[in-house]
Parts: structure tokens; C-alpha cells; sequence
């Protein structure tokens, strides 16, 4: 079993599995085809912390990535926007949307011992969708509604910025199809002409946009076991969060480290 590191590191692709996800019944199913030696995927485990592995949570990771253009934009392009902010006069306010449930992400629950209780949940696409924003100086910007985000729903958000940042703004988000919408554009090209410059992040790297953290943070520590009734509770909730983030500027600018980038 010597050559089996270097087989695992091949991934489960190489060996006709889909996704390079390797189970202990796939790795016994290799062993099987490589070996022609029969293992119960028990001991494949056994195998496996032998060879000092452990069962992780992967990072999942679009294929459509370019990751030549995410190294540039978190090495140079956010350098040249911040300071090219600081010169003119922009504020800066990362955007991006989310939604938020009747039950919180990850629920715990008191139950005997051995007896691992089941959670039944109606199947329902219920959720208030939210939008947020967020500045390198820890403030935090958010509507919610009871339906999905479209173009003119985005532009009410940009009002909202409009009226609450002095000066310019300097947008950044994802290329999501409602940020390209043309009500979207029309808006940025006329009403907001001269306050608003849109700057797209690269595509699928939703772990370069700072909201991100905001959303962990109220999806993981302030909400953290809410369990809901009803979509109002679910506000009602939700602005509590967000008013009690809202004084810990500290925190919230940490977002913008934890993006990778430097204040």
C-alpha cells in the first residue's frame, strides 16, 4: 500500500468517479481495480488515518473560475481602487445579495443520548431576500423583501446609498444578470451620473466581496439557532442582528481583511 498517497493524490476523477470526492467505499473501489485486494470501507478509514488523512469539508470551487484574474484583482486592482478612492474622494461599498430562512443555517438541538432526532421541514421556497452593503470603515447598508431581487429592487438600494453616503460611490459586486440589468444601467448612466462608478468583481469568487463576511456573520453568530415562524419573524430578527453588528465597526471592517485585502 505504498503507492497508495500517490494514487489518492491523482484524485477520484482519474478513476471514473465523478467529482473529486474521495469516500472510503471509493477508495476501497480503487484499492479493488489497483490491487485487485478486497478492503470493507471500515478499514479503508483505518488506511487512511494511517496515512495521516481526515475527513475535511472541501471548498467548492466553480470550474469556470479564472484564477489569473482574481490573483490580479486581489494583488493590484483593489490597490489602484482604494487609492485611487482615497485621491477623488469615493467611498467604497462592496454589495452583493443573500437570503434568509424560517431555520438558521446550522440548528442544534437537545436530544438522549445515542438518539439522533430528526428535524422534519416543509418543503417551502419561502425567505426574505436581502441586499447589503459595506465600507473599509465598518458601515453597513441593507434592505430585505419577501421576493427575489430584481433590477428595480437594485436600483431602490442604490437610492438608498444615494441619500445615505455623502459624495461618490464606488460599487463593487459581482456580474450577477440583475447588476447588468438595463434599468440597472440606465440608472448608473443618468440619475446616478457622477456619484456612482459600478466595478465588477471577477466572476465566481464570491470570497473576494466583503459582504460575504457580513452575511457569515449574521447567518452564523447572530442568528445562530433562530429558529423562525413566519417571514416577519425572520425580519424581525434580522434588523435586530443587523443593529447590534452595526456598532461593532471593528468587526465589520475585519471583512475586508478576511477578503484579502489591505485598509
Amino acid at each position: 500500500m505504498m503507492q497508495l498517497p500517490a494514487l489518492l493524490e491523482q484524485g477520484a476523477e482519474a478513476f471514473g468517479f465523478r467529482g473529486q470526492v474521495w469516500t472510503t467505499q471509493r477508495v476501497a473501489h480503487m484499492i479493488k481495480r489497483q490491487f485487485g485486494v478486497s478492503y470493507h470501507p471500515a478499514h479503508c478509514s483505518r488506511l487512511l488515518r494511517n496515512l495521516n488523512y481526515s475527513q475535511q469539508k472541501p471548498i467548492e470551487k466553480a470550474r469556470q473560475r479564472d484564477e489569473d484574474a482574481i490573483r490580479t484583482w486581489k494583488d493590484y486592482r483593489f490597490d489602484e481602487l482604494k487609492k485611487r478612492a482615497e485621491a477623488e474622494g469615493w467611498t467604497i461599498v462592496s454589495i452583493d445579495e443573500s437570503a434568509f430562512y424560517l431555520l438558521p443555517m446550522a440548528v442544534r438541538t437537545y436530544a438522549p443520548c445515542g438518539q439522533t432526532p430528526v428535524l422534519e421541514v416543509p418543503f417551502s421556497y419561502d425567505h426574505l431576500s436581502v441586499i447589503g452593503g459595506i465600507t473599509p470603515q465598518g458601515r453597513i447598508f441593507m434592505q430585505m423583501q419577501d421576493h427575489s431581487y430584481k433590477g428595480p429592487d437594485v436600483v431602490r438600494f442604490l437610492r438608498l446609498l444615494l441619500r445615505e453616503i455623502e459624495g461618490k460611490i464606488l460599487v463593487i459586486w459581482d456580474g450577477a444578470s440583475i447588476h447588468r440589468s438595463k434599468i440597472v444601467k440606465d440608472f448608473t448612466s443618468k440619475t446616478g451620473a457622477g456619484r456612482i462608478q459600478i466595478e465588477r468583481l471577477p466572476a465566481y469568487a464570491p470570497e473576494l466581496n466583503p459582504q460575504e463576511g457580513v452575511w457569515n456573520l449574521l447567518k452564523r453568530v447572530e442568528l445562530k439557532n433562530v429558529c423562525c415562524l413566519h417571514l416577519q419573524q425572520v425580519r424581525q430578527e434580522l434588523v435586530r442582528a443587523r443593529e447590534r453588528l452595526r456598532h461593532r465597526k471593528i468587526t465589520l471592517s475585519q471583512c475586508y481583511a478576511h477578503a484579502g485585502y489591505q485598509l
